[in-house]
């Protein structure tokens, strides 16, 4: 069977069709030369806003959320995000012991480009001692504060969880960008690295950079995800035979229900301030 199996089995493009010169003409006639009597996109916002543009030009659509950044707004939970937290937290668990046993400060950099729902939940899961997402922009005084506090009391190393698009504060600290990739996708530098330097400087002490990259997107999908995932497949396949379309499978407490996709893909879930301010308290 295939619910072991995390990624992709029948592929992705980078591509979207507002892109192309008639993209969305060209995906109606393959959907007319294939037969197709209803296209599922499984994916996240970029995936999500393809294929409401494809449903807007009138192509039989029922979206399913898939992204381990968890922001797309219509649904509590999107299917992968738990894997990546899982695949996260035993990292942060297994830094744990290197960093103390050579008293170090340990940067651990996890993905999240423009929400820190990852960073958060493994940070806390773990036990991290501080926690930086792109929803807040840090400040290197405070961050510097937090961290040394820990030695101060007589720890002996710390662990700070950051997203890969977290920034700092304007004018707080010096901060290097790299451009857009050919998608026009923001590419980042490696926040870690950049914050390690940092915090090893204002600190004396050892300060080291680890990021986990794509190892949080692969391997084998937790037993969470695999149950999500099947139950967003079933209303998807249900969906389309009453003729719903234009509707994305969305979890609203543990209920599956069907909300419109053009409101799914308005605006991102981002982590509001409130999460954040009780994860500092607990951190």
């Amino acid at each position: 069977g295939i619910l072991a199996r995390g990624g992709t089995i029948l592929g992705s493009s980078r591509v979207q069709p507002a892109h192309l010169v008639d993209g969305v003409e060209r995906a109606r006639g393959h959907v007319a030369d294939l037969g197709l009597d209803a296209i599922i996109p499984i994916g996240g916002e970029g995936t999500l806003k393809a294929a409401n543009l494809l449903s807007e030009a009138g192509l039989p659509i029922v979206g399913v959320p898939k992204t381990i950044d968890n922001d797309i707004a219509s649904t509590d939970v999107t299917f992968g995000f738990d894997t990546a937290v899982t695949v996260a937290t035993e990292a942060l668990d297994r830094l744990k012991t290197t960093a103390e046993s050579h008293q170090r400060v340990l940067v651990v950099e996890v993905m999240g480009r423009h929400t820190g729902w990852i960073a958060l939940h493994s940070g806390m899961a773990a036990g991290a001692h501080a926690v930086v997402v792109p929803e807040r922009p840090f400040d290197i005084d405070e961050l510097t504060a937090r961290v040394g506090a820990r030695f101060e009391a007589g720890k002996r190393f710390a662990i700070v969880v950051v997203a890969e698009g977290a920034k700092p504060r304007e004018g707080s600290m010096d901060f290097k960008t790299a451009g857009t990739d050919i998608y026009g996708h923001e590419r980042f530098t490696g926040i870690a690295n950049q914050l390690s330097v940092e915090l090893e400087r204002r600190l004396g002490k050892e300060a080291r950079p680890v990021i986990l990259g794509h190892v949080q997107r692969g391997g084998t999908p937790t037993a969470y995800d695999r149950v999500l995932a099947t139950r967003f497949g079933w209303h998807a396949v249900e969906a389309a035979h009453r003729g719903e379309f234009g509707m994305l499978t969305a979890l609203r407490g543990t209920d599956i229900t069907m909300v419109p996709l053009a409101q799914a893909v308005e605006s991102l879930k981002t982590v509001p301030a409130d999460r954040y301010a009780e994860a500092e308290c607990v951190i």
